[in-house]
């Protein structure tokens, strides 16, 4: 992404079991228009949200399980 780039988000829960993510990138200077992602969840219930995060070249998942 360029120093140009802006990309924003929403959030949507369109019931109740379903989330919807959306995230757009406009990039003039990289790319030749406007892209969108949508990811819809599925929110399951008497569950604990799990965070999830990556690390660079992390080949021990083990490691990121810091208690």
């Amino acid at each position: 992404m360029s120093d140009n780039a802006q990309m924003t988000g929403s959030i949507r829960r369109p019931n109740f079991g379903t989330l919807e993510i959306e995230v757009t990138v406009d990039d003039p200077k990289t790319y030749t228009q406007p892209w969108t992602v949508s990811m819809p969840q599925t929110i399951v219930l008497d569950t604990e949200l799990i965070d999830e995060f990556c690390l660079e070249n992390e080949k021990s998942s083990q490691h990121m399980n810091a208690k």
